[in-house]
Protein backbone atom coordinates (compact mmCIF):
# COMPACT_ATOMS: atom_id res chain seq x y z
CA UNK A 1 0.00 0.00 0.00
CA UNK A 2 1.10 3.14 -0.70
CA UNK A 3 1.54 6.20 1.68
CA UNK A 4 -1.29 8.12 0.14
CA UNK A 5 -3.74 5.39 0.87
CA UNK A 6 -3.98 5.37 4.58
CA UNK A 7 -3.03 7.66 7.37
CA UNK A 8 -2.39 6.91 10.73
CA UNK A 9 -4.85 5.87 13.58
CA UNK A 10 -7.05 8.90 14.79
CA UNK A 11 -9.35 10.75 13.25
CA UNK A 12 -8.06 13.80 11.16
CA UNK A 13 -9.04 13.44 7.64
CA UNK A 14 -11.03 11.47 8.26
CA UNK A 15 -14.95 10.68 9.84
CA UNK A 16 -14.88 8.77 13.13
CA UNK A 17 -16.77 5.41 13.34
CA UNK A 18 -19.43 5.72 16.13
CA UNK A 19 -19.97 2.71 18.20
CA UNK A 20 -21.58 -0.43 17.11
CA UNK A 21 -19.57 0.02 13.44
CA UNK A 22 -18.13 -2.98 11.77
CA UNK A 23 -14.73 -2.69 10.86
CA UNK A 24 -11.71 -4.37 9.40
CA UNK A 25 -8.75 -4.88 11.85
CA UNK A 26 -5.49 -6.33 9.61
CA UNK A 27 -2.24 -7.66 9.54
CA UNK A 28 -0.07 -7.42 6.07
CA UNK A 29 2.69 -10.21 5.45
CA UNK A 30 6.09 -9.26 6.69
CA UNK A 31 8.24 -8.17 4.31
CA UNK A 32 4.78 -7.76 2.03
CA UNK A 33 1.95 -5.37 1.08
CA UNK A 34 -0.22 -8.78 1.27
CA UNK A 35 -2.87 -8.82 4.02
CA UNK A 36 -2.69 -12.32 5.54
CA UNK A 37 -5.22 -11.47 8.84
CA UNK A 38 -7.91 -9.95 8.66
CA UNK A 39 -10.68 -10.14 11.84
CA UNK A 40 -14.16 -7.84 11.75
CA UNK A 41 -14.46 -5.91 14.49
CA UNK A 42 -17.28 -3.59 16.34
CA UNK A 43 -15.97 0.13 16.76
CA UNK A 44 -16.38 0.66 21.16
CA UNK A 45 -14.61 4.26 20.64
CA UNK A 46 -13.42 6.35 18.13
CA UNK A 47 -11.57 9.77 19.28
CA UNK A 48 -8.47 11.54 18.48
CA UNK A 49 -6.57 9.79 20.96
CA UNK A 50 -8.13 6.04 20.92
CA UNK A 51 -9.63 3.55 18.86
CA UNK A 52 -11.27 0.80 21.14
CA UNK A 53 -12.68 -2.19 19.36
CA UNK A 54 -14.01 -5.56 20.13
CA UNK A 55 -13.36 -8.87 18.58
CA UNK A 56 -16.52 -11.27 19.79
CA UNK A 57 -16.75 -14.71 20.31
CA UNK A 58 -17.98 -17.15 16.71
CA UNK A 59 -16.06 -14.17 14.44
CA UNK A 60 -14.93 -15.65 10.83
CA UNK A 61 -11.41 -14.44 10.93
CA UNK A 62 -8.65 -14.70 8.16
CA UNK A 63 -5.15 -16.19 9.30
CA UNK A 64 -2.09 -17.65 7.59
CA UNK A 65 -1.86 -21.06 7.01
CA UNK A 66 1.41 -23.01 5.25
CA UNK A 67 0.72 -24.25 1.94
CA UNK A 68 0.95 -27.91 2.75
CA UNK A 69 -1.81 -27.37 5.28
CA UNK A 70 -0.01 -27.12 8.27
CA UNK A 71 -1.33 -24.67 10.48
CA UNK A 72 1.96 -22.09 11.48
CA UNK A 73 2.47 -22.63 15.19
CA UNK A 74 2.76 -26.32 14.64
CA UNK A 75 5.55 -26.26 12.05
CA UNK A 76 9.26 -25.70 13.69
CA UNK A 77 11.09 -22.66 14.00
CA UNK A 78 13.56 -22.88 12.07
CA UNK A 79 11.67 -23.66 8.86
CA UNK A 80 8.36 -21.34 10.08
CA UNK A 81 8.62 -18.24 8.35
CA UNK A 82 10.47 -19.40 4.97
CA UNK A 83 7.96 -22.45 3.73
CA UNK A 84 5.29 -20.80 0.65
CA UNK A 85 1.91 -19.95 2.41
CA UNK A 86 -1.34 -19.54 2.11
CA UNK A 87 -4.20 -18.26 3.79
CA UNK A 88 -7.51 -19.64 5.35
CA UNK A 89 -10.82 -18.54 7.56
CA UNK A 90 -11.40 -19.43 11.08
CA UNK A 91 -14.16 -19.05 13.83
CA UNK A 92 -12.36 -17.27 16.70
CA UNK A 93 -14.05 -19.44 19.45
CA UNK A 94 -12.13 -18.15 22.05
CA UNK A 95 -13.19 -15.87 24.61
CA UNK A 96 -13.46 -12.56 22.99
CA UNK A 97 -10.46 -10.17 22.48
CA UNK A 98 -11.01 -5.68 23.18
CA UNK A 99 -8.39 -4.09 21.55
CA UNK A 100 -6.82 -0.61 22.13
CA UNK A 101 -4.66 1.71 20.11
CA UNK A 102 -3.40 5.09 20.38
CA UNK A 103 -2.61 7.28 17.08
CA UNK A 104 1.21 6.65 16.05
CA UNK A 105 2.35 4.31 19.14
CA UNK A 106 4.02 1.20 17.51
CA UNK A 107 2.26 -1.15 19.88
CA UNK A 108 -1.70 -2.20 20.56
CA UNK A 109 -2.88 -3.22 23.89
CA UNK A 110 -5.31 -6.57 23.62
CA UNK A 111 -7.40 -7.48 26.90
CA UNK A 112 -8.40 -10.95 27.43
CA UNK A 113 -10.72 -12.82 29.93
CA UNK A 114 -11.29 -16.31 30.99
CA UNK A 115 -15.08 -17.35 30.80
CA UNK A 116 -16.98 -16.00 32.91
CA UNK A 117 -15.67 -12.60 32.16
CA UNK A 118 -12.77 -13.47 35.11
CA UNK A 119 -10.26 -10.89 33.67
CA UNK A 120 -6.77 -12.70 32.58
CA UNK A 121 -4.55 -10.72 31.19
CA UNK A 122 -3.77 -7.25 28.78
CA UNK A 123 -1.61 -7.90 26.11
CA UNK A 124 1.10 -5.52 24.25
CA UNK A 125 1.45 -6.50 20.32
CA UNK A 126 4.41 -4.60 19.23
CA UNK A 127 3.68 -3.79 15.66
CA UNK A 128 3.26 -0.88 12.80
CA UNK A 129 1.71 2.28 14.15
CA UNK A 130 -1.86 1.32 12.37
CA UNK A 131 -3.11 2.76 9.61
CA UNK A 132 -6.78 4.01 8.44
CA UNK A 133 -8.63 3.86 5.96
CA UNK A 134 -12.30 3.96 5.62
CA UNK A 135 -12.84 0.32 5.73
CA UNK A 136 -10.70 -0.22 8.84
CA UNK A 137 -6.93 -0.03 10.00
CA UNK A 138 -4.07 -2.52 8.56
CA UNK A 139 -0.76 -2.70 10.22
CA UNK A 140 2.34 -5.12 9.94
CA UNK A 141 3.26 -7.72 13.22
CA UNK A 142 6.37 -7.41 14.73
CA UNK A 143 6.88 -10.97 16.29
CA UNK A 144 7.98 -9.57 19.65
CA UNK A 145 5.00 -9.30 22.58
CA UNK A 146 4.77 -8.15 26.21
CA UNK A 147 2.25 -9.83 28.57
CA UNK A 148 1.04 -7.73 31.65
CA UNK A 149 -0.63 -9.26 33.85
CA UNK A 150 -3.44 -7.87 37.02
CA UNK A 151 -0.92 -8.30 40.02
CA UNK A 152 1.01 -5.69 36.98
CA UNK A 153 3.81 -7.81 36.47
CA UNK A 154 5.09 -8.20 32.67
CA UNK A 155 7.25 -10.92 30.87
CA UNK A 156 8.60 -10.84 26.92
CA UNK A 157 6.73 -13.01 24.90
CA UNK A 158 7.86 -14.77 21.43
CA UNK A 159 11.10 -13.70 21.87
CA UNK A 160 12.37 -16.77 19.75
CA UNK A 161 9.61 -16.08 16.97
CA UNK A 162 11.29 -12.02 16.91
CA UNK A 163 14.78 -13.96 16.16
CA UNK A 164 13.54 -16.37 13.96
CA UNK A 165 12.34 -14.05 11.62
CA UNK A 166 15.45 -12.10 12.03
CA UNK A 167 17.56 -14.71 10.81
CA UNK A 168 15.02 -15.54 7.86
CA UNK A 169 15.45 -12.41 6.33
CA UNK A 170 11.74 -10.56 7.37
CA UNK A 171 13.37 -8.02 9.40
CA UNK A 172 16.17 -5.84 8.92
CA UNK A 173 18.35 -5.31 12.43
CA UNK A 174 17.64 -1.59 12.41
CA UNK A 175 13.91 -2.23 11.97
CA UNK A 176 14.56 -4.85 14.88
CA UNK A 177 15.93 -2.29 16.91
CA UNK A 178 13.13 -0.10 16.49
CA UNK A 179 10.81 -2.68 17.30
CA UNK A 180 12.67 -3.75 20.70
CA UNK A 181 13.05 0.27 21.40
CA UNK A 182 9.24 0.25 21.09
CA UNK A 183 8.67 -2.66 23.47
CA UNK A 184 10.91 -0.68 26.36
CA UNK A 185 8.87 2.11 25.84
CA UNK A 186 5.25 -0.02 26.22
CA UNK A 187 7.18 -1.72 29.62
CA UNK A 188 8.02 2.08 30.58
CA UNK A 189 4.11 2.88 30.24
CA UNK A 190 3.40 -0.34 32.50
CA UNK A 191 5.44 0.40 35.18
CA UNK A 192 4.44 3.53 35.54
CA UNK A 193 0.77 2.04 35.03
CA UNK A 194 -0.19 4.28 32.79
CA UNK A 195 -3.17 4.39 29.97
CA UNK A 196 -4.63 2.15 28.95
CA UNK A 197 -3.63 -0.56 31.75
CA UNK A 198 -4.82 2.25 34.83
CA UNK A 199 -7.99 2.97 33.04
CA UNK A 200 -10.25 0.10 33.76
CA UNK A 201 -10.74 -1.33 30.83
CA UNK A 202 -11.37 -4.99 32.26
CA UNK A 203 -14.50 -4.02 33.45
CA UNK A 204 -16.09 -2.71 30.22
CA UNK A 205 -18.50 -5.44 28.47
CA UNK A 206 -20.08 -5.34 24.87
CA UNK A 207 -23.20 -3.75 24.32
CA UNK A 208 -25.65 -7.31 24.26
CA UNK A 209 -26.96 -5.51 21.04
CA UNK A 210 -24.73 -5.94 18.78
CA UNK A 211 -24.18 -8.71 16.50
CA UNK A 212 -20.88 -10.36 15.20
CA UNK A 213 -19.48 -8.70 12.31
CA UNK A 214 -19.54 -10.98 9.23
CA UNK A 215 -16.06 -11.49 6.96
CA UNK A 216 -17.06 -9.83 3.83
CA UNK A 217 -15.53 -11.35 0.39
CA UNK A 218 -13.03 -8.58 -0.22
CA UNK A 219 -11.42 -8.42 3.00
CA UNK A 220 -8.23 -7.87 0.76
CA UNK A 221 -9.29 -5.28 -0.79
CA UNK A 222 -6.79 -2.26 -1.08
CA UNK A 223 -8.07 1.12 -1.04
CA UNK A 224 -7.83 3.07 -3.83
CA UNK A 225 -7.16 6.13 -2.28
CA UNK A 226 -7.60 7.60 1.33
CA UNK A 227 -11.61 7.36 2.49
CA UNK A 228 -11.94 4.76 -0.20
Amino acid sequence: MTADTVETTGTAGTAPWAPGDHILWRYRGNATDRVHICRPVTVVQDTEDLLAVWMAPGTDCVKPLLADGTPVHREPLATRYTKPRTTTTSRWFGTGVLKLARPGEAWSVWLFWDPGWQFKNWYVNLEEPLARWAGGVDSEDHFLDIAVYPDRSWEWKDEDEFAQAQRAGLMSAAQAERVRAAGLAAIERIETWGAPFASGWEDWRPDPAWTVPTLPDDWDRTPARLGA
